[in-house]
Formats: C-alpha cells, structure tokens, sequence
C-alpha cells in the first residue's frame, strides 16, 4: 500500500475538489506564517496552480533521512514529528508539526544535500505540497517570495535557537512547561516516549514531572 495519496491528478472533480482546498487553505498558509501583507493576490494565483494535496498515514514518512527534500509540506491537518537516529539508534524529536505549520527539512531542500531528519505522520495527516522547482520559479517570479522565503529562513533560525537554548539552559520541568505552552492541547494526541524524547529526558522523568505538578 502507497504511504500516502496524491490527490493532483487530471480528473476533472478530483482537480476541482482540490482547488476548493487549495483556496480555504491558502490564507492559513500565509496567515500562520505572517506572510498575508508581503503576497498580492495574483501571486497567491500562482501558488495554488503549484500546490498538490497528499494524505499521509500514520506511521508513514514524508521524508526520510539520507533522503534529498523534494517537497515542503504545509499541515492542513494531522499530526507529525521531525526527529533524528543518533548512532546509537535513538531517536531524537527535533520538532512536531502540528496544525498550519510546516513540515520541512529546509536547508537540505535548498542546499539539495541529503536530509538529516526523517518527517513521519503521527495521524493520518494532509499536506498542501509544493516542490523544489514550482518553488524555485515562484522565487525567480516575484520579489514578494523572496521576502517570504527569507522571513520563513528567519523564524526556522529563532525556532532552532530557541530550542537549542532550552535544551542548555532550562530545567527537565521547565522545558516541560515550554512544551505545554508552545504546543496547546496536543499532549494527549501524543505519547510520553514521544513527549520524552522531545524534551531530551527518559519517560520515567517526564512521569515524575507530571506528578510534580499534580
């Protein structure tokens, strides 16, 4: 069985259905990425003629590592993790892509260089999709995705670094905390070893954790 299901095909109520997506959703892309002020109309035009529409099951991989990203992946809804294997074979979660955010291996997909990171669906998701060369042209087309583009390089930069400094510098608790507040009402569509390796501490701390703050 196909991992996930493309849904960009020629069928004329199939492409149909498809743009009415694209359209409900393509406010939300900007919106959510702070995005709306820099993007005219018609150039939003021009990204929903280079936007495809995929279902991914649970379990199944958008991307896997020593793989190069073809695709960048916007969450209409659904639930996925972005994680590394260590030499060991643990795995590491770097981020979940929850709802309106993004799902990307970003500077593997500009660089074209094989991808640390494996992007797997914790739920059947759906992403509106576009790939490397729509957004190559899109970028080539007009100065406003350039702008966007930088922006979305901006925030990818804030989020590592903020990560980065938690994980130095904040307590087991208090990044539990963070996680809670960056990540409203998703704890319970997760599991601890999920919410564990996250945080960078085995289930059974996270369990005295939560018991802590009872």
């Amino acid at each position: 069985m196909t991992p996930f299901l493309m849904l960009c095909g020629k069928d004329g109520e199939v492409r149909h259905n498809i743009m009415i997506l694209k359209s409900n959703y393509i406010n939300r892309v900007a919106d959510s990425m702070k995005f709306a002020d820099d993007i005219p109309k018609e150039e939003q035009g021009k990204l929903l003629k280079r936007l495809c529409s995929i279902i991914i099951k649970k379990g199944a991989y958008f991307l896997r590592a020593g793989e190069i990203p073809q695709r960048i992946g916007f969450n209409v809804s659904g639930l996925l993790r972005l994680f590394y294997i260590d030499p060991n074979g643990k795995e590491i979660i770097k981020h979940f892509c929850v709802e309106n955010t993004l799902a990307i291996s970003y500077s593997a997909f500009l660089l074209r260089e094989a991808s640390k990171l494996h992007i797997q669906a914790l739920e059947d998701t759906k992403l509106l999709v576009i790939d490397h060369a729509a957004y190559r042209e899109l970028l080539d087309s007009h100065v406003c995705w350039q702008i966007a583009a930088r922006k979305l390089a901006e925030l990818l930069y804030i989020l590592k670094e903020k990560k980065e400094s938690e994980l130095l510098l904040n307590s087991a608790q208090e990044r539990y905390l963070q996680f809670l507040e960056d990540y409203p009402n998703i704890e319970q569509r997760l599991n601890q070893y999920h919410i564990a390796s996250y945080l960078a501490i085995t289930p059974e701390s996270l369990s005295r954790i939560r018991s802590n703050l009872k």
